[in-house]
């Protein structure tokens, strides 16, 4: 079998795929290394360090998260694209795990301040405009999809929904349909008046 050229490109495919069989935490740089047939300080050519090499999985899972759910909410507006960025970001969650739990942790600042990240960011941006909420609220908007989102998708893989009926798809269904709603009413008099009483 050719031995795969070492680019950075190479590197962080690689440290994704071996994200996706082991978890996170099984990828380190002799790993990497050894999969793609070189030594360990051949990787620094591409990769600053362990951090960097996580980053760079952060990064492109963000990039393919990005093209599934801009994909998923072509021409779909309110509950429809919600419900179509968020089965994206759960169908993605299951087919690249490690790649998704790179994402559930604290990322380094080229993170941050990748294209990667804007797009994503300008992607949910697109969902939130179908709803009426301020701009100035938007930033809470996507938070608490991000807690939905993350929280039952982290707690479906663990098995928590496993031990009890109805099917998980059902309250995945439900629990959408509500944030849905709670969207949909975000700048209703009831719930400004609620926020105003908070001490």
């Amino acid at each position: 079998m050719p031995r795969v050229p070492l680019t950075y490109e190479a590197v962080i495919e690689r440290a994704a795929e071996l994200a996706d069989e082991g978890g996170l935490a099984s990828v380190s740089l002799s790993a990497v290394a050894r999969s793609l047939a070189v030594q360990t300080p051949s990787l620094y050519g591409h990769v600053k360090d362990l951090a960097a090499m996580r980053d760079g999985v952060s990064i492109l899972a963000l990039k393919e998260l990005d093209a599934r759910s801009g994909d998923a909410i072509a021409g779909r507006g309110r509950e429809d694209a919600l419900r179509a960025i968020c089965d994206a970001y759960r169908s993605y969650a299951f087919s690249h795990p490690g790649r998704w739990e790179a994402l559930q942790r604290r990322t380094g600042e080229d993170v941050v301040r990748s294209d990667a990240a804007a797009r994503s960011g300008r992607t949910m941006a697109a969902v939130l405009r179908g709803y009426a909420i301020r701009e100035s609220d938007r930033v809470h908007a996507t938070r608490l999809i991000g807690a939905f989102l993350n929280g039952f998708v982290n707690l479906e893989q663990v098995g928590a929904f496993s031990h009890s009926e109805p099917d998980v798809t059902a309250s995945w269904d439900a629990a959408l349909g509500r944030v849905h709603l709670l969207l949909e009413n975000w700048g209703s008099e009831a719930a400004e008046t609620a926020q105003e009483r908070r001490p």
